[in-house]
């Protein structure tokens, strides 16, 4: 691996990354809550550290698998470290891995928050914190190969590495055309719900930063009882329909742009489709059932928003909540449990397991089934009409047993600090998922400012892992992936 060639790469990513800062110092300039010279040291500092990387590492190489893998990394860790500085300048956060921690989950579109009266902060960074969601929501990387074409070939590496799912899929010829396309779908849905939400009645910086959070899948709110604190029928509605198409495949989306509506004939559009409005009713009438005046009062068309709302924002794993789920009956949150390890399809801005390995696994199940029935016979797992290859279905086997391996060791590292066994449970699965909200003392109306800087510690590097797949970070652990490259032999 060429540690001066990752340097250079992860060096521009931070320029750019650092100049996005000028979006949030332009709001905290108009607001003038006194956090305008915080995002300008920021930018300063940003910036200024990664065109001295990119100069002092510059280099003429090929980016190979091993440097997409370590870039993509490296990329987010800083971003995450350089996304902290606007806290600590402002000192709306004193620790470091406080700090840290809400830029990790604002990139990692994860939600999970340490500040316990959101209310309190600077329009700036409230403003910043749901600005990370819409950058990590797409993906920095995605966004960096859309604008520096000199990446060449290697800017598929950089892709395969970043884009959540089994396989990323081209939907043109060249690498920096797919990711041009895929923020322009992605631009245009932000406007679209802009304006949707202030037709509502939000103001634009509510509408704006509420649509980060959503198409994001991130679930950074402005206030602090979250979506609840927008109890209008159409704004939840709004909510849940883009919460539903941010955890979609955007390739759907963009042949519905171009004029080919193929959502009824993907296989895994209708598995998540059916998950998610499924649990939804399940939820709604455990709910109805359950004779809790205060889950009812409202009548059945608030148990079913609500229902639905929570049905799609966890899987989908935005994280908003539009009522505390753990005010409702034992089964209901056990369905909400569930979800959480499902996620959104392959290709959105979802964290989780994803929908397709979800599907494939449960395909892979009812054959070993079925060959106890009929040892001689030969299956073959479908997706509709394509046979799923033994590699992939290894893949997505051995993807899962490292996920719920992953969910179970941060579960054991926070219950070995103290905490009860709900709240580990939660605090991991809602971390490695990218979901936010957790169960016990992280659920829906909590946060996690409470935890001591070792568990804020590991609950960043799970919700970096569960951003980027797990394999992208676990792979630089091998020692073979640091091996220096054989020179190139040149012949005479």
């Amino acid at each position: 691996m060429s540690i001066r060639l990752v340097l250079n790469v992860v060096g521009i990513l931070e320029v750019f990354f650092g100049l996005s800062m000028l979006v949030p110092l332009c709001v905290s300039l108009v607001y003038r809550d006194g956090d305008s010279l915080a995002f300008l040291l920021s930018m300063i500092l940003t910036v200024g550290i990664g065109v001295g990387t990119f100069y002092a590492t510059r280099q003429d190489e090929e980016i190979t698998p091993r440097e997409g893998f370590a870039i993509v990394t490296f990329a987010w860790a800083f971003a995450a470290v350089f996304g902290s500085l606007p806290y600590l300048f402002t000192g709306t956060l004193d620790g470091v891995w406080a700090a840290v921690f809400e830029a990790m989950s604002g990139l990692t579109t994860t939600g999970a928050t340490v500040f316990s009266d959101i209310e309190s902060l600077p329009h700036g960074i409230l403003f910043w914190r749901s600005f990370t969601h819409w950058l990590g929501g797409m993906g920095i990387i995605v966004l960096a190969i859309a604008v520096l074409p000199y990446l060449g070939v290697g800017g598929m590496q950089l892709f395969r590495a970043e884009v959540p799912g089994p396989t990323p899929e081209r939907l043109r010829p060249r690498i920096t055309q797919t990711a041009k396309l895929l923020w322009l779908v992605y631009l245009g849905m932000t406007v679209l719900q802009t304006v949707l939400y202030m037709a509502g009645g939000m103001d634009w910086f509510d509408a704006s930063t509420h649509t980060f959070g959503t198409l994001a899948t991130g679930g950074f709110s402005t206030r602090n009882d979250s979506m609840a604190a927008f109890p209008s029928p159409y704004i939840q509605y709004v909510t849940i329909v883009f919460m539903y198409l941010a955890g979609l495949n955007f390739s759907l989306h963009f042949r519905a742009v171009t004029g080919r509506l193929d959502y009824f004939k993907d296989v895994e559009w209708r598995f998540f489709t059916g998950v998610v409005l499924g649990a939804g009713l399940l939820i709604t009438a455990i709910n109805l059932l359950s004779g809790d005046y205060a889950l009812t009062s409202g009548g059945v068309e608030t148990a079913l928003r609500d229902g639905l709302f929570q049905s799609t924002s966890i899987t989908t794993t935005t994280g908003y909540v539009s009522a505390d789920f753990e005010a409702w009956v034992p089964a209901a949150q056990m369905v909400i449990f569930a979800l959480m390890f499902v996620g959104g399809m392959a290709g959105s801005t979802g964290g989780g397991v994803k929908a397709v390995r979800v599907l494939l696994l449960l395909k892979q199940s009812a054959m070993e089934v079925r060959k106890h029935l009929h040892p001689r016979a030969i299956f073959l797992a479908r997706v509709g009409k394509h046979v799923v290859k033994e590699d992939v279905l290894a893949n997505v086997i051995g993807f899962v047993l490292l996920y719920l391996l992953l969910a179970l060791a941060g579960a054991l590292a926070m219950a070995a600090m103290g905490m009860d066994l709900l709240t580990a449970i939660g605090a991991s699965a809602a971390t490695v998922g990218n979901i936010g909200p957790g169960l016990g003392e992280v659920g829906a109306t909590d946060n996690y400012g409470w935890m001591d800087p070792p568990a804020l510690a590991i609950l960043s590097f799970l919700m970096l892992v569960g951003r980027l797949e797990i394999y992208t970070v676990l792979l630089l652990l091998l020692p073979e992936t640091w091996r220096r490259r054989r020179p190139r032999s040149v012949t005479p």
